[in-house]
């Protein structure tokens, strides 16, 4: 690294350094516990293991696990090699995981045993992959990752700037595709900073660490509270009560919440009479009634942000009491602006495309030059979604542009278009549309209103669950409803505007 670089690796030896035997990472699973110094150990012979297997600089890790001290490894030898993490979402589908491996050019591939399956499925379509290596346990034909880790002694990190890119995570599947933003070690350090700043994070803090490694918001906020010296208590999934549980005897005081995680983790510690007291930090996207509840019985603060995979997370953030319903004011190092259809700043109080600048924002969408320059026209990150300035600054969320549609069901990202590919596919469709409403459980359900064809029938569950065989089961429509007609604008397609208008409110 140079005289004025600072990456994740440097947090790593920092940490190191300044914590030394403090715990680092507790595994929920096993109680197995890890400190700062363990950890820079660790990685430094996991990066030599590597490296002897021939990974270097700019090299693509791929990884389909859940969380664990395995996978959170990676992301320090990869950084010291100057390798690009490529963590992909393991509830995907057998063909979606390949794709994102396939076009992130994996050179190596670890996955848990579990999903050895996946793994014998599409090994003969991933021509780039050179290795592939069991996290734990044991998958055949598969290396063991505990063999990787052999001495370290006169390892030497690579020089790796801090412009490099560090990690490659696929958004929703624009277009029909998913498209894979490369981001930076700055963007992950900036990140970080953020976080620590606004959320005042310590080494005293303990970090419910429920969101997967695969995701931006368990990445950025994992990296956060290590960086800041905090504890990480690992949970490979989530589960209501075992969370509850960790809150009490570990005193996790932050954690990333998407509806209904937080919702259910008070619902247990009312049910069980589980003191929670101690989770004073939370972020995330919820329900005011749920957000309400937990700030009552914890005395907690709930922090609402705006941002994105490609401005790392954050774009902006503030504790949800400073002005509710909004999603805080712009983070320290970021410009945020609304503009219109044609690029000009709108008048305060008006809505328009929520653009950004600054060193969070990502580097590129790899493999895709025309929509990297697309959505860095004229000098600003476009992210399609809607907003608007109230005359103190904060933002509000006013939805997603029409050619950026989205459906956020419980955090996760999926694209209308996507799904109508897929019922498509059933011989008894003619015509979809789907769309968000509103879902007492995820926040946003998906829904599909769809024309049969002459002659066919077809149910709802036969439907969904045809949908949830194509394409990853988070993505299947949770409500389903059939029509004798849809409205068609004058090309002959469906009429997107007026159907929603029309179905929105029914089942």
């Amino acid at each position: 690294m140079g005289l004025f670089d600072f990456t994740y690796y440097s947090i790593v030896c920092r940490n190191a350094g300044l914590y030394k035997e403090k715990t680092a990472w507790y595994e929920a699973g096993t109680g197995k516990t890890v400190s700062f110094q363990e950890v820079k150990e660790m990685t430094d012979s996991l990066a030599a293991g590597l490296k002897a297997k021939g990974i270097t600089r700019g090299d693509r890790i791929g990884v389909v696990g859940k969380n664990s001290l395995e996978f959170f490894l990676l992301y320090g030898a990869a950084a010291a090699l100057g390798a690009v993490m490529l963590p992909i979402n393991w509830r995907l589908s057998a063909g979606e995981i390949q794709f994102n491996l396939h076009d992130g050019r994996a050179k190596i591939l670890f996955a848990d045993q579990e999903f050895g399956h996946i793994v014998d499925a599409i090994k003969a379509d991933l021509p780039t992959v050179k290795h592939i290596v069991c996290l734990s346990g044991k998958i055949d034909a598969a290396g063991v990752f505990s063999d990787l880790l052999g001495q370290s002694e006169g390892f030497q990190p690579e020089d790796v700037p801090m412009d490099c890119g560090f990690v490659i995570i696929h958004t929703a599947a624009v277009a029909g595709r998913p498209r894979g933003a490369l981001l930076s070690h700055a963007n992950i350090v900036f990140s970080s900073l953020e976080f620590i700043q606004a959320m005042s994070l310590q080494k005293t803090d303990v970090h419910l660490n429920i969101l997967p490694l695969f995701h931006v918001g368990g990445l950025f906020m994992t990296v956060s509270c290590f960086h800041a010296g905090a504890t990480c208590l690992n949970m490979d999934k989530f589960d209501a009560g075992t969370a509850a549980r960790l809150v009490a005897e570990k005193k996790a005081t932050v954690m990333f919440d998407f509806a209904p995680i937080l919702g259910s983790l008070l619902e247990q510690g009312q049910k069980n009479g589980v003191d929670l007291s101690s989770l004073q930090k939370v972020i995330g996207l919820d329900s005011p009634e749920t957000i309400v509840k937990y700030q009552d019985m914890t005395g907690g603060t709930f922090y609402s942000f705006f941002g994105q995979t490609e401005t790392s997370c954050l774009a902006t953030i503030g504790p949800y009491n400073d002005r509710p319903g909004s999603a805080g004011r712009p983070v320290q190092a970021a410009e945020v602006a609304l503009v219109d259809d044609k690029d000009r700043q709108v008048r305060e109080g008006d809505t328009g495309e929520i653009v950004v600048k600054g060193p969070m924002v990502f580097k590129e969408y790899i493999n895709l030059p025309e929509d990297t320059a697309h959505t860095f026209r004229n000098t600003w990150h476009h992210t399609g979604d809607l907003g608007r300035f109230d005359q103190d600054g904060f933002l509000f969320y006013m939805g997603r542009k029409a050619e950026k549609e989205l459906i956020k069901p419980g955090g996760e990202n999926v694209y209308p278009a996507e799904v109508e590919n897929a019922i498509l596919l059933h011989p008894a469709i003619a015509r979809t549309v789907v769309f968000g409403v509103p879902d007492p459980k995820w926040k946003e359900g998906i829904k599909a209103v769809c024309q049969l064809k002459a002659g066919h029938d077809l149910t709802a569950q036969e439907l969904i669950d045809f949908v949830g065989n194509k394409i990853a089961r988070y993505k299947k429509p949770q409500y389903v409803q059939f029509v004798t007609d849809l409205p068609l604008l004058a090309d002959g397609s469906p009429d997107r505007a007026q159907i929603k208008g029309l179905y929105t409110e029914k089942s």
